[in-house]
């Protein structure tokens, strides 16, 4: 007898179960590609199994590869399953290596199917044991001992329910199957039996002997058919019949749940995609961790002088605030958090104010006390984004000097794409650590709350675990980086002097005119409406434009336009560039290119922008990302100010509402053609570094070489060919791309490109020389030192290892523009009169907004400025323009 008490033996169907959870979950993948359904559906159950059973003793059985035994019993056995679905095999080795790092036996036999090395296991063992599957063979083992458990429809199978669902006892299911069939084993069976005649028979007479003894009695057509078979039954009963007693090379201690391997999950939970699962060991992880660390409130004074003591005798100090707002510019200081040794932290909280919140040292005491620290630009500071903490504090009268180390900045200019460089990827990346999420504390969603309204119980551990894993970063990233020169002096001479010049950028934002924007808000609708009408002439009726899938059907069904594209999903795709190539084919995709980019105009600034003007200052702040791009290049949200087009007359109408205040005008200062002359100076070509000494037009002295034509000569469409080629290089324009940008064949586009390299044979030499270092080193550099790693350089995949060339040479002419950009800003924040004020950057343009009085000559004297921040083997050209509106100064 079994002890009913004791944890069952849990014997799982692994083969069943992953067929079975491949064909009921969608087709799902990583970004890799790679299959992950069955493996999410199959881990997905097995790790609901272990919390529920919490077993001591479980093995996940497969079924061997190739054939077993039976197949020598009978050659056409299994012989009607198709071939297993490669998406399925695919996914077998994930879920074996899943199954080994949960800490379970994983059992897979050679010529032994699953249904055998599970019924000899359960035959062996003296507790319970329950077996995990949806295979109706399996009943035949069910006892008062061993019964079925079927996850997916949560059904437990004993003796009494065998009996229901078959008619017969477990111990002769193997007779009812020989008798009915088995269609998933190709095991024939008695034509025309099916489970009630069976049941009948077997109820009669005993068991399937007993049948077949008593053949000659059973009349009917049914009757001829069984005698038919008589020959065959006892083969099918034994194809049916599992074996109990087979010669095993592991014993019920083999069986013995071992402890999970957290860092092996970890990482194939990465590698799959599984973010929940992955966060959820993080947060385990984490829970560990911090029971170790010294994380203290402090809501009294003592605590605080205690904690002030040790911050003036630091060396370094890393500062972290908690605020009520991710705006900077609208965020009310709730807390702030220091740290000053590993494992060791503080969180002063001032204004937590949910029911019953525990008294808190005052807010303005608090930061009197802490100025003399926090202003003192001899004391060296690090921070998490450093930017966000200094405009809330100097939004509470704190100016935070001393900004000497950004973790966000250390990682960015480390390897700008080995991840993302939020502080929880980081510490995952670098310190092998799960941290608390803010909706661990905060909720999510429509639930969310604001951190002021955290428990002190929450926000304690969640704040000072910031302040903690920020420094402990940095004393993992900075050596790295102070160990490569470039790497350093990019750190410590761009990125990090150019993030207080992009704080006080934000602080100061920018005038809207927000009538303005409201004519333009209805301009753009009627525009739209208009694009409409003719859309649906077009389109031969009326449609939703905004609906990919009817767009779908009527370019590519109704107007049987060629399908350039599909979507991963396979349907057709209408993306902007596939929409931009039926252009030329018929009037219907230019028209949505054209109502989409009114649309979106209006959607994101004519009507989004007034309400985002911030009430205390009469201004719009946007927020500048300084590690975002790859490349080094500054980007902005909220609003994004990079992505108002110029070229259109629309977007052109949204720069008008960007205004100078009264007594002011704006005024923007560009670089010219910078990507070119940089170009020219890291390809060393004789023919472009003299255009450029020269002060010729560029794309007219292209013209001239490309064509054979004298500079005087040069026609219109011929510059504009040459511009095409000279920016269409540097972004890995093929012959076929600028034949179509050009309207030429492609055996035409060749020709222009081919004659390009024979007059500008540096500009060749360096394309060919940087994919060649890109390949050796796995990274290509800015003049300045910026790398940029291309980790698909070495793909097998044609498409992926030809975008990484491409971009390997392009990166090092975007990435020194946005270095010289950034050197320019830090130049002129130091130089600028306090008159005057840098307000935005897009691209390779600086916008100031300067007194009426001093445009004309800050005009020179800033691009003066921006053109002597490095030296070229060309010259730098700056380009100025002043108006009341950006529109009008651009």
């Amino acid at each position: 007898m079994s002890d009913e008490n004791a944890k069952p033996l849990i014997l799982v169907d692994g083969s069943s179960w992953l067929y079975r959870a491949f064909h009921a979950l969608p087709p799902l993948s990583n970004s890799a590609g790679e299959p992950t359904g069955a493996i999410y559906g199959m881990a997905n159950m097995l790790r609901k199994l272990l919390r529920e059973y919490e077993p001591e003793r479980i093995a996940v059985i497969f079924d061997a590869r190739g054939k077993t035994f039976r197949h020598d019993l009978f050659a056409d056995y299994k012989a009607n399953r198709p071939p297993v679905p490669e998406e399925l095999s695919a996914q077998f080795a994930g879920i074996r290596d899943i199954v080994k790092a949960l800490g379970l036996p994983f059992v897979q036999m050679e010529g032994v199917e699953a249904d055998d090395v599970i019924g000899t296991l359960a035959r062996r063992a003296k507790e319970p044991v329950l077996i995990v599957t949806g295979d109706k063979d399996m009943a035949q083992l069910v006892d008062d001992r061993v019964a079925l458990l079927d996850t997916m429809q949560d059904k437990r199978t004993d003796a009494a329910r065998v009996l229901e669902k078959f008619g017969v006892e477990p111990e002769r299911v193997p007779d009812y199957l020989a008798l009915v069939g088995d269609n998933s084993d190709n095991i024939p069976g008695v034509s025309k039996v099916g489970p009630k005649t069976a049941a009948k028979w077997l109820q009669a007479y005993g068991d399937l002997e007993g049948v077949i003894d008593h053949a000659d009695e059973i009349g009917g057509k049914v009757g001829e058919y069984l005698r038919d078979t008589l020959d065959q039954l006892p083969l099918y009963k034994d194809l049916a019949t599992i074996r109990c007693g087979l010669e095993l090379d592991l014993g019920l201690p083999d069986l013995d749940r071992g402890e999970a391997d957290t860092e092996a999950l970890r990482e194939l939970y990465r590698r799959f995609e599984f973010q929940n699962w992955l966060r959820e060991i993080d947060r385990e992880q984490a829970d560990a961790q911090r029971d170790n660390a010294d994380y203290r409130a402090v809501l009294d004074r003592d605590a605080f002088d205690a904690m002030l003591a040790k911050l003036r005798d630091a060396g370094l100090i890393c500062v972290d605030t908690e605020t009520d707002s991710l705006e900077a510019m609208r965020a009310n200081l709730v807390g702030l958090s220091f740290a000053v040794a590993a494992g060791e932290a503080w969180y002063v909280p001032v204004a937590h104010d949910y029911p019953g919140a525990p008294d808190q040292l005052p807010r303005d005491e608090v930061l009197d006390a802490l100025r003399p620290i926090l202003e003192d630009p001899e004391r060296p500071k690090v921070g998490q984004h450093l930017k966000y903490d200094l405009n809330v504090l100097a939004r509470h009268g704190i100016e935070l000097k001393g900004c000497d180390y950004d973790t966000m900045l250390e990682s960015y200019v480390l390897n700008s794409t080995a991840s993302r460089h939020d502080m929880d990827s980081l510490a995952l990346q670098y310190l092998d650590r799960g941290t608390i999420k803010f909706e661990d504390v905060a909720g999510k969603g429509a639930k969310q709350i604001t951190f002021n309204q955290v428990g002190l119980d929450e926000a304690v551990p969640y704040a000072a675990e910031d302040a903690d894993i920020t420094l402990q970063l940095h004393h993992v990233l900075y050596p790295r980086l102070a160990a490569d020169a470039p790497l350093k002096a990019l750190f410590h001479d761009i990125e990090m002097p150019l993030m207080p010049v992009l704080a006080g950028m934000e602080r100061t934002g920018v005038r809207i005119d927000t009538e303005l924007l409201g004519r333009i808000s209805r301009e753009l609708g009627e525009g739209m409406a208009e694009l409409q009408k003719s859309a649906y002439e077009e389109a031969g009726g009326p449609f939703n434009l905004g609906s990919p899938n009817q767009l779908q059907e009527i370019l590519f069904t109704r107007l049987e336009l060629p399908v350039l594209r599909k979507t991963p999903k396979g349907a057709p795709s209408t993306a902007e560039d596939v929409l931009a190539e039926l252009a030329d084919r018929h009037p219907l995709p230019r028209l949505i290119l054209e109502w989409r980019e009114m649309a979106k105009l209006r959607s994101t600034y004519a009507d989004k922008l007034p309400g985002m003007v911030n009430p205390d200052t009469g201004r719009v702040h946007t927020s500048y990302q300084q590690a975002v791009a790859a490349t080094g290049r500054l980007s902005s949200s909220d609003p994004n100010l990079q992505n108002i087009p110029v070229r259109t007359a629309a977007g052109r109408r949204i720069r008008e509402a960007f205004v100078a205040p009264e007594g002011c005008r704006l005024l923007a200062v560009d670089y010219s053609q910078i990507e070119l002359r940089i170009m020219a100076h890291l390809s060393g070509d004789p023919g472009l570094i003299d255009a450029f000494a020269a002060g010729r037009d560029i794309h007219r002295a292209t013209a001239a070489e490309v064509f054979d034509t004298p500079l005087d000569d040069v026609t219109a469409d011929q510059r504009r060919a040459a511009k095409a080629i000279n920016f269409g290089l540097m972004y890995g324009m093929s012959a076929f791309g600028l034949g179509r940008q050009l309207g030429i064949p492609r055996e035409e586009a060749e020709a222009y490109i081919e004659r390009f390299f024979e007059r500008f044979s540096g500009v060749r030499r360096f394309m060919d020389d940087t994919r060649r270092l890109a390949h050796e080193q796995g990274y290509v550099e800015t003049l300045f030192g910026r790398r940029l790693y291309l980790p698909e350089i070495q793909s097998r995949n044609y498409q992926r290892r030809s975008y990484a060339e491409r971009t390997a040479i392009n990166a090092p002419l975007q990435g020194t523009a946005a270095d010289l950009i950034k050197k320019a800003m830090i130049e002129l924040a130091g130089w600028l009169p306090e008159s005057a004020r840098m307000i935005m950057q897009v691209h390779d343009e600086l916008i100031f907004e300067v007194p009426a009085a001093e445009a004309e000559s800050l005009a020179g004297d800033i691009a003066e400025r921006m053109c002597g921040v490095a030296s070229l083997d060309v010259p730098l050209i700056a380009e100025a323009g002043i108006g009341d509106n950006w529109q009008e100064a651009h």
